[in-house]
């Protein structure tokens, strides 16, 4: 319930609207900037990853992780997953938007850097923690993926492969 919440409130009470974008290259293009300050907590997790992995006490390089190295390992690698899905799916959706909706690209990509953050720290406390977070960016994901399927299939299903 949080993230339709966040979402609708700052789309209502952000004060930026998204350029005008009257071709699907311009969408797409726009949808790709957005998407780089996505990549935010996976860049941000192979730096603290790498320095963990500098700092650990392991006298074998290769051999058996401590559980904080093990920690930013395991994020790094669903955060880049999610990103894929994530992106993929923004490309698809921004192409079915209405000029109107389109500030919800900038608000979802950062809705998904927040909400990987917030994994990350959850993960970080205890694994028991971790649901909110991945909750936060999954969920909005399987929204966009349900809309991007309504959309091809039932709003416009004789342009499905043009």
């Amino acid at each position: 319930l949080l993230c339709p919440c966040l979402l609708y409130g700052a789309y209502a009470f952000l004060p930026f609207d998204a350029p005008l974008l009257p071709t699907a290259s311009a969408r797409l293009v726009y949808t790709l900037r957005c998407a780089a300050f996505a990549t935010f907590p996976i860049v941000l997790g192979m730096i603290v990853s790498g320095i963990s992995r500098l700092c650990s006490s392991a006298l074998e390089p290769f051999g058996e992780l401590q559980r904080e190295v093990e920690i930013h390992r395991t994020f790094i690698s669903q955060s880049i997953q999610l990103f894929i899905l994530y992106f993929f799916n923004m490309a698809v959706l921004v192409t079915y938007l209405p000029q109107e909706l389109l500030k919800l690209i900038p608000l979802l990509t950062g809705l998904f850097a927040i909400s990987r953050l917030i994994f990350w720290l959850s993960y970080a406390i205890g694994r028991s923690f971790r649901a909110f977070g991945f909750s936060m960016t999954f969920l909005p994901l399987l929204a966009m993926l349900l809309w991007n399927l309504y959309s091809m299939f039932i709003l416009e299903p004789e342009n499905l492969l043009a």
